[in-house]
């Protein structure tokens, strides 16, 4: 099972989103990467950045970055490792996350604000990739 944060995660959830449909079909228009921040918190000892490239329902690219400067990406999405662990397991909802404070996302809002039932299937894919925790 891969280890959460990790290339090999990150190559299963993309298959896994890939092969989405319901993915595919509500986010049919969105063009948009994306960068995921897992900061380092009581569970994890260092900071993690995975880069997604979404584009029309697909996963088209997507690699283990160094920092989160190391691409220009339309969307940030940050917050405690702990949090995200949270997330792929299903007890904490993403929006609810953000609204209190425990995420945050930096980018164009109302664009992902017309884009929720995609945002949605993409933490659902989340909690369906297999996936072990540090």
């Amino acid at each position: 099972m891969p280890l959460f944060g990790t290339e090999e995660w990150l190559t299963a959830y993309m298959k896994e989103l890939n092969s989405n449909e319901a993915y595919a079909e509500a986010a049919k228009t969105w063009e948009g990467d994306f960068i995921f921040v897992f900061r380092k918190d009581d569970i994890l000892d260092h900071d993690l950045f995975l880069w997604v490239d979404l584009w029309h329902g697909k996963a088209r690219d997507g690699r283990i970055l160094s920092s989160a400067g190391e691409v220009d990406a339309a969307f940030i999405f940050e917050g405690p490792y702990s949090n995200y662990v949270k997330l792929v397991e299903g007890t904490l909802d993403p929006i609810k996350g953000l609204v209190t404070g425990k995420f945050k996302l930096t980018g164009n809002i109302a664009k992902v604000m017309r884009a929720v039932k995609a945002a949605q299937e993409l933490v659902r894919t989340i909690t369906l990739t297999e996936t072990e925790f540090y």
